[in-house]
Order: structure tokens, then C-alpha cells, then sequence
């Protein structure tokens, strides 16, 4: 009895999306009533009956706990029973990331991620091959920086006057120029001013395609959030800042990375004594040697290499614990 009841459920609801669950729970609903209205059984009974089934169809469509849809801060698989993932990333070729930032991570054995503007690599060029020599990464971070026409530095470079086709100009214009220089051909981006559009008003458009076209990662700036490895579009990545920060701040927000199972990118430009857009050296310093410290349970790595590993997982769908 009850089997037919189901196929003539599917038969009334078919195109309608309800699942085999349901049209069991249905039938059975069904049953109880004409055991009330035809039966012996007392009323109680059956009554018992039909609250069972009600029951069972509220925790039969309730979301599974610990499912990709709840949002499970610590889901994501990180290798070698890792917490979070941590990578440290250098806007702009500034000279001071070569003059006093090689010397720190090299002493420490931590590997970074430069985003290099290129005008800016001649003035340093010999110190950014031995970088690329110390297996340091090398990202794409626009030929001449277009960013707002507000900043008056940008006014003349203003990503409002732009379009696709002159913002697609420099990233391939920037990455050859990397290739030529260096020896190296960049798989991820930076976003000047962590701006990611192009134009005015209707006709404003995003280049995030193009970047997602090009690069294994897109890194943003001034973001509010660690990014979620499980969830986050590798074209438009969170990037942290980590100018005028101490230690402490640093470690914070390391931590609270830790908690969710997060991967941070932190954002520097200068390196030297703790500033307006300056890492301070003794502070990164601590932060080198708190991420490689064992006990606190973080990866570190370049932009390249967690970007890839986030990347894999997320096409494998393996991201999410059963």
C-alpha cells in the first residue's frame, strides 16, 4: 500500500523537485489519516504516528552539520596537519624591498611574493635577479599602476580613463617585460590600489576576468578578511596590510587566521622603520620567526604555491571534510 501511495506521489509532483524522501514522508502522512478515519485504532495512536512523521521530515530536511553550506571555519584540509596558511607579498619594486628585505628573509629562510611594477625594476635590477636566484616569487603588478584618478598621483594614469584593452595592455605589456628582465614569466597579480575596474558609470566595467585569464591568483588590498580557502575566488584574493603594524597586531591577525582555518596574504610596500606604508624590519623579522615556528601550526609560502594547493582542492571538491 504504501509503495503505491509513493509512485503516485512522484506521478502528481513530478517536474517538481521533490525528492524520494519526501514522497515517502507524503504517503505515510496520508496513511495515518486513513487509518484515523477508517481504522479501530484508537486516536492516540495514530496521532503518535503522525507526529513521528512530521518529526522525521523537520530533521530529514534540516542541513547537515559540518556541510559546505554551514560554513565550516576549519574544513579545508591544509597539508602536514597544518591550521591556517600564511603568505607574505611586497607591492611595487620599492628599493628597500631589496636593500633590507632580501638580507631579512634569507637570514630567516622565508620566501616571499614581490608584485613588481616594472618601470620600477631598473632601479634595482641586479638585486631583483638575486631575489628570483633566492627563490623568491615574482608577480605581475601593472607596467605604470593605474589606479583612481582621486589620488592625485594616479590623475594622469586614472583607471577611469581606461578600458579593457588598455588594462589588458599592462598586464601582458608588465609580464613580458618580467620575462625579458628576469627570467621568469609571473602566475599571479596584484591589483594597483586593489582597484579592479575599469571606466565610468555605465560604461564601468571589472577586469577580474581578464586577471582570471591570465593568473593562478589576482590579490586584492585594504581587505577585511583572511580568505576562506574552501570558498574564495582565486581571482580577486583577499590581501591584508601589514604597514605600520607591531608584532602583536601581526600575530593577531595571524592567529585569528589559525582559528578559521584561513589563509592571510599580507601586504607591504616599503621595509625598514615602522611608517606610513613601511613594514617595520623588526617586526617582520618576529613575524618570520613565529610562522616558522612548529608549534604554531602555519604554512608559509608564496603566493604561487598556496594559491596552486587552494586551487587543486577547489577543483577536486576535496576542500570539504565528509
Amino acid at each position: 500500500m504504501l509503495k503505491d501511495r509513493k509512485k503516485s506521489y512522484h506521478r502528481e509532483h513530478r517536474g517538481h523537485g521533490e525528492s524520494k524522501i519526501a514522497a515517502t514522508l507524503f504517503a505515510l502522512r496520508d496513511l495515518c489519516g486513513e487509518m484515523l478515519a477508517f481504522s479501530s485504532l484508537p486516536c492516540a495512536i495514530v496521532g503518535m504516528l503522525l507526529l513521528s512523521v512530521s518529526i522525521t521530515g523537520v530533521v530529514m530536511a534540516a542541513p547537515q552539520s559540518g556541510s559546505q553550506s554551514q560554513g565550516n571555519p576549519n574544513s579545508f584540509h591544509w597539508p602536514d596537519g597544518k591550521r591556517a596558511a600564511v603568505s607574505l607579498s611586497f607591492d611595487d619594486a620599492r628599493t628597500s624591498q631589496v636593500d633590507t628585505g632580501l638580507a631579512l628573509f634569507d637570514q630567516r629562510q622565508m620566501k616571499v611574493t614581490f608584485f613588481l611594477q616594472t618601470e620600477n625594476i631598473s632601479k634595482r635590477l641586479d638585486g631583483w635577479k638575486k631575489a628570483v636566484a633566492d627563490g623568491h616569487e615574482i608577480g605581475n603588478h601593472t607596467t605604470t599602476h593605474p589606479c583612481t584618478g582621486n589620488y592625485t598621483f594616479s590623475r594622469h594614469n586614472a583607471l577611469e580613463d581606461y578600458n579593457l584593452e588598455m588594462m589588458a595592455a599592462q598586464l601582458d605589456g608588465a609580464s613580458a617585460e618580467i620575462e625579458r628582465l628576469l627570467g621568469v614569466k609571473p602566475k599571479t597579480f596584484a591589483y594597483p590600489c586593489g582597484l579592479k575596474f575599469v571606466g565610468r558609470g555605465l560604461d564601468a566595467r571589472s577586469y577580474v576576468p581578464l586577471v582570471a585569464d591570465r593568473f593562478l591568483v589576482g590579490r586584492g588590498y585594504l581587505d577585511e578578511s583572511a580568505n576562506d580557502p574552501g570558498f574564495c575566488d582565486l581571482a580577486q584574493a583577499m590581501g591584508t596590510p601589514f604597514d605600520d603594524l607591531t608584532f602583536d597586531q601581526m600575530k593577531a591577525l595571524v592567529d585569528k587566521a589559525a582559528q578559521d582555518g584561513r589563509w592571510i596574504i599580507f601586504v607591504g610596500h616599503e621595509i625598514g622603520q615602522c611608517g606610513f606604508q613601511i613594514t617595520d624590519a623588526d617586526a617582520l623579522g618576529k613575524l618570520c620567526d613565529y610562522l616558522h615556528d612548529p608549534a604554531n601550526g602555519i604554512w608559509a609560502g608564496t603566493v604561487t604555491q598556496i594559491g596552486g594547493y587552494v586551487s587543486q582542492h577547489q577543483q577536486l571538491g576535496s576542500h570539504v571534510r565528509p
